[in-house]
């Protein structure tokens, strides 16, 4: 099963610290943390995923396998440097 880690900002919507899933795509993933942390739901979209330390802004259709960590991170939004 893979481990879920969230943001210690979200950890007060979960039950514990890692929680583990059988999926085996991020997008059935996060189907059963909505379902089963429906708090979660309105926020997942805004995550970016890490799987096994890679960072995905569309990670929908990324496999998982049996020991794969997730961590589900802030997404960080880019600017532009002035001169």
């Amino acid at each position: 099963m893979a481990r879920v880690f969230l943001p210690s900002g979200l950890s007060h919507l979960t039950d514990p610290d890692a929680i583990e899933i059988d999926a085996p795509r991020v997008l059935e993933l996060l189907q059963v943390l909505a379902r089963r942390y429906p708090d979660l739901a309105a926020i997942l979209p805004t995550m970016a995923i890490a799987i096994d330390g890679e960072i995905f802004n569309d990670a929908d259709f990324m496999p998982l396998s049996g020991d794969s960590e997730v961590h589900l991170v802030p997404r960080v939004a880019g600017g532009c440097a002035i001169t």
